[in-house]
C-alpha cells in the first residue's frame, strides 16, 4: 500500500508540473511575471525600408548588446516595396514595426489599431529637389515645371490643397533620375539624406526645399506596436522602447562602426552613402524637441495636427483623439 501511495503522489506531482508548464507557456506577461527576468524575450521588428542609416538606432541596440541587456532577443527584418511592417505587426507576425506617422494614422482609418511609442526622427527629411541655381523659394514657384512625384503621396496632396499648383506638370516618380537630370527646370521628390548625395557623385549639383516648410511635418521612422500587443506585453514594450532610445544615443558617436553592420543587411548601399545619411539626419534625430526632451520624444499637439491635416485632405473618415494612437509612457525616465 505504501508503495502504491508513493506512485500516486508521484503521478499527481507530474500532472501538476505538466499543467503548470502548459499554462505558463500560454500566459501573457500579466500572468507570468518573472519569466522575462529568467530568459530573453524573443521579438521581431520590421523596418520601414531596406536597412539604412535611418535604422541606425536599431542596429546599434543590436550590435552593442543593448537589446540583450534589456532582456530581449531581437530579430531585425528589413522592409521594402513588397514588405508592409504595418500588416506584419497587425497580423502578429512581428511585435514591433517602423513606419512614418501619417502611415500609422491612416492605418487606424482602415481599422488597424496601432500605438506609437517613440520616434527616430522629430521631423521629416522629405523634400523637393531641384537643380542648383534654380532659386525655388516657395512652393507656388513649382508652376510651369515638371515635377516627378509618386502618385498619391500624402504630402503632395497637402501641397496641392494649400497652393495653386494647377500649372505643374505632374510626372510619375520611378526612383530613376535620368529625366530630372536632363531637364534643368524640373523638380523631383527626394530625401535630403540621400538623393542629393547620389546626384553629387554624378557631378549634378542640387538644392532642396523641405516639405515641412509648408507645414506638413509628420514624425518619421516611428516605433509602434499593435494596441492588443501593448495591452498584454507592457513590460516588453517598455524594454524595447528603452533599447530603441539607448541605441540611437549610442549611434550618435559610433555610426561608422554600426554602418558596417547595416551594410551586411543591405549590400546595395555603400558606406559613404550611409555616412552622408547619418550626418544629414542628425538634426532630425537629435535636434528639435529631442534636444531638450531626449530622443524618441513626441507631443500630442503634433499628432493632433497631423490627424486634422489628413482629415482635411479627406484621407480620414473622421478625426480621433491623438492619445488613441501614441504614448510617451514607455520612454526612458517616464513612469
Amino acid at each position: 500500500m505504501k508503495k502504491l501511495h508513493k506512485i500516486n503522489y508521484l503521478l499527481l506531482g507530474l500532472v501538476f508540473l505538466f499543467t503548470l508548464t502548459a499554462c505558463g507557456g500560454e500566459a501573457s506577461e500579466k500572468t507570468s511575471a518573472g519569466t522575462d527576468s529568467e530568459k530573453s524575450k524573443d521579438v521581431k521588428i520590421v523596418l520601414n525600408w531596406f536597412a539604412k542609416a535611418q535604422h541606425g538606432g536599431v542596429y546599434a541596440a543590436q550590435e552593442d548588446g543593448i537589446f540583450k541587456e534589456n532582456g530581449l532577443n531581437v530579430t531585425i527584418e528589413p522592409g521594402g516595396p513588397q514588405v508592409s511592417s504595418i500588416q506584419m505587426v497587425a497580423s502578429g507576425k512581428a511585435q514591433f514595426g517602423l513606419a512614418h506617422a501619417d502611415q500609422i494614422v491612416m492605418a487606424k482609418n482602415e481599422g488597424i489599431d496601432l500605438v506609437a511609442v517613440a520616434t527616430a526622427m522629430q521631423g521629416s527629411p522629405q523634400a523637393l529637389m531641384f537643380h542648383k541655381g534654380e532659386g525655388i523659394k516657395d512652393f507656388d514657384e513649382l508652376n510651369g515645371r515638371e515635377v516627378y512625384i509618386q502618385p498619391g503621396i500624402t504630402y503632395w496632396e497637402f501641397l496641392k490643397s494649400k497652393y495653386d499648383l494647377k500649372k505643374v506638370k505632374e510626372m510619375a516618380y520611378t526612383g530613376q533620375h535620368t529625366n530630372f537630370i536632363a531637364n534643368k527646370d524640373s523638380v523631383s521628390q527626394a530625401f535630403v539624406t540621400s538623393e542629393p548625395f547620389f546626384l553629387a557623385k554624378e557631378n549634378i549639383e542640387t538644392e532642396t526645399k523641405l516639405i515641412s516648410d509648408a507645414g506638413y511635418d509628420p514624425y518619421n521612422v516611428v516605433l509602434y506596436v499593435s494596441k492588443d500587443y501593448l495591452e498584454e506585453n507592457e513590460k516588453t514594450v517598455k524594454a524595447f522602447t528603452k533599447s530603441f532610445v539607448e541605441g540611437w544615443n549610442a549611434y550618435k558617436d559610433s555610426s561608422e562602426a554600426i554602418n558596417k553592420a547595416i551594410k551586411k543587411d543591405n549590400s546595395d548601399i555603400e558606406l559613404d552613402s550611409l555616412k552622408f545619411e547619418a550626418e544629414t539626419q542628425a538634426e532630425f534625430v537629435y535636434g528639435k524637441d529631442a534636444e531638450t526632451n531626449g530622443v524618441g520624444y513626441m507631443t500630442e499637439e503634433r499628432w493632433a495636427t497631423l490627424i486634422n491635416q489628413l482629415h482635411d485632405l479627406k484621407l480620414l473618415d473622421k478625426t480621433f483623439d491623438a492619445k488613441d494612437i501614441f504614448t510617451t509612457k514607455y520612454l526612458p525616465g517616464k513612469e
